[in-house]
């Protein structure tokens, strides 16, 4: 059984408040330089908008959006209302088309993300004209591919994992990306709904984490049910292949991954991308699925590190594993926060933002690989020259 302390409850704690993107906290320490004299039209703003990394694999990419509503489950942070998800499927497309580009986020949640940033928000357009590299609702690819499930940081919204997001979609997998309700800093839901996280008060006010990993897990097996179930919510479910299915995550994200493993053995493959564990696995352990532990090689995600659960958890991960530390990363480096970051001329870690989304990527990318569709990826056997940040730990 995996014992976690409360000295470790309160560095996990800690690390699942830090989610909502860690520049909004070093923007306060330097503040981005003052607008010139005369504010920009905000369509020289969009002319500027956010460039985010092309995914590296072989498929165009699709996206999908889905609001599902659980109508068995009341919602812990709101209870007068039914639990709901807002979901992006990016996947493998059969041709790009002629469809318009998903936009990375909608008008009502760019504000936001910049008032987290301390950004002025006359600069909303550079946000609400950043297009991603997927289509909006074209054909997926023949044939069936993986699912992935990916989970953000507590406090963050889903497109926070986009360009993960959209490199596993373009290497073959379809990918469900989750807004779970009232759990980040604004997510537009149907109805002109902008949801804040009353789930971030609710902690600070004492609510452990294991309320959250519980409930995002609890989303996960629901949202499996109508991806994959008899009466499929999504209209392209057809090109799911329901036997081989992962999720990761970031922060509170991959502590939630190991919670739905341990919940629902649908899920053949997790990864945790720097996030304290709140759960205690099973004496069974997750019957010999495989797990990624990938995280920031400092004082923190170290063996021995001050997140006493990775060294818990560690050993009740009874199949394939790794424990993988990142030199120079630091906690939001596993999101899209580097190339945000760098686009605002905010501080970020030493990792430029490009080799941090590689890095991710390339980690990611082979576990899934080697793990949902038995293809070999040397990346993963031990240290390699052109990944000199990455350190494989075998405490």
């Amino acid at each position: 059984m995996v014992k976690i302390s409360r000295a470790a409850t309160a560095v996990a704690l800690s690390l699942a408040l830090a989610a909502p993107l860690a520049a909004a906290t070093t923007a306060q320490a330097a503040p981005p330089k003052p607008p010139a004299a005369s504010t920009p039209a905000a369509s020289t703003h969009a002319a500027q908008r956010i460039e985010l990394p092309g995914p590296t694999g072989q498929y165009a990419i699709g996206a999908d959006t889905l609001h599902l509503v659980d109508h068995s489950r009341r919602d812990p942070w709101v209870p007068s209302q039914d639990r709901e998800l807002m979901v992006t499927l990016t996947y493998p497309a059969a041709h790009p088309g002629t469809a318009d580009p998903a936009p990375y986020t909608t008008s009502a949640e760019a504000p936001v993300l910049l008032k987290e940033l301390g950004i002025d928000p006359a600069r909303a357009g550079e946000v609400t004209g950043t297009r991603t590299h997927a289509r909006l609702g074209v054909r997926p690819a023949r044939g069936g591919h993986p699912l992935i499930v990916l989970s953000p940081g507590f406090g963050a919204p889903r497109y926070s994992l986009t360009t993960l997001a959209e490199d596993l979609a373009s290497r073959g997998y379809v990918v469900a990306s989750v807004d779970h309700a009232y759990e980040s800093f604004g997510t537009s839901f149907p109805g002109d709904r902008l949801l804040t996280c009353v789930a971030c008060k609710a902690m600070q006010d004492g609510t452990p984490g294991s309320t959250v990993t519980a409930t995002r897990a609890a989303d996960t097996s629901y949202l499996l049910d109508h991806l994959t179930g008899k009466h499929p919510a999504w209209r392209y479910s057809s090109a799911i292949d329901k036997r081989h299915i992962g999720m990761a995550g970031h922060s509170i994200g991959g502590a939630a991954a190991l919670a739905a493993m341990a919940r629902d053995g649908r899920i053949d493959a997790g990864v945790n991308m720097d996030g304290a564990f709140w759960d205690t696995l099973p004496p069974k352990g997750l019957g010999g699925r495989p797990f990624l532990m990938l995280g920031t090689d400092d004082e923190m995600h170290r063996p021995g590190g001050k997140d006493k659960t990775w060294d818990a958890t560690w050993p009740a991960l009874d199949g394939w594993k790794r424990w993988l530390t990142v030199a120079g990363a630091e906690h939001m480096t596993f999101s899209d926060e580097p190339v945000v970051a760098d686009h605002f001329g905010l501080p970020h870690s030493p990792l430029p933002a490009q080799r941090s989304v590689a890095l991710v990527r390339t980690y990611v990318g082979a576990f899934f690989d080697q793990q949902l569709r038995g293809l070999d990826r040397p990346v993963l056997a031990g240290p390699t020259a052109a990944n000199p940040e990455v350190t494989f730990n075998n405490p």
